[in-house]
């Protein structure tokens, strides 16, 4: 495994590829193992052989591409985390991407839990915070779409009533302006939602209150949204999560 491992890593270091002679030598290996290693690779899809060099195969490219997601969930994790110790509160990061509400990554506490997700999120985008600031960053057919899919309906006594409602709201929705929610999706809970710039892709943080704590949650929106900006570009990284 560890000669396979300096033979990928030799392999990696050479964008156009390079032959089994020079891999050897760089994975310090005796040509013949090198030789029945590259095979083995090639044959799992690990690298591949074009014109007498090994490049990097599919599989070790999905490899890749695995971990440098896990490194934005990290890195967005971290984000998240720092918004909910420095304010108090739970912290959301959402996304909506081909035609889905996508809740990326939470930070809670035991002390200040996420809001239990007891209705699909997916579903009912029009009866919390996250989705409706989801599509009031998107255009009125886009946002029809999603409602013909989605359709609107009572999740609480508070939710709002029908799509023509909804859309007159959203519609309404200033660009940066945060879209607050009160027990509309949970009964008991406060939320609000900020839009988050970065590239096409709409995009939300958003935090999460008792409702016994209503009056802390403008204020604390508004020091969560101050300092978005400084952390901007790890959001904007994060997004092709």
């Amino acid at each position: 495994m560890q000669r396979a491992m300096r033979l990928l890593e030799a392999v990696a270091a050479h964008e156009e590829g390079a032959p089994a002679k020079q891999l050897a030598r760089e994975a310090g290996l005796a040509l013949p193992t090198a030789y029945h290693l590259l095979r083995t690779l090639t044959h799992e899809g690990y690298l591949r052989r074009e014109r007498g060099v090994f490049a990097l195969g599919p599989a070790a490219e999905m490899m890749a591409d695995s971990g440098a997601q896990q490194k934005r969930r990290g890195m967005i994790g971290d984000v998240l985390e720092h918004w909910r110790d420095a304010i108090g509160v739970p912290v959301y990061f959402a996304v909506y991407r081909e035609g889905e509400v996508r809740v990326v990554a939470v930070a809670d506490t035991p002390g200040s839990p996420a809001v239990e997700e007891w209705a699909d999120f997916r579903q009912t985008a029009h009866a919390h915070a996250i989705g409706q600031c989801l599509l009031s960053q998107l255009d009125e057919e886009s946002r029809r779409d999603h409602l013909a899919r989605y359709p609107v309906q009572s999740i609480t006594p508070y939710t709002v009533g029908d799509d023509r409602v909804l859309l007159r709201r959203l519609a309404a929705t200033g660009r940066m302006q945060p879209v607050i929610e009160r027990q509309e999706y949970a009964l008991g809970t406060v939320c609000a939602a900020v839009p988050i710039t970065a590239g096409t892709t709409a995009a939300t943080l958003a935090i999460s209150l008792p409702v016994h704590q209503a009056d802390r949650l403008l204020p604390a929106v508004r020091e969560l949204q101050s300092d978005v900006g400084r952390k901007l570009a790890t959001l904007a990284f994060s997004i092709s999560i």
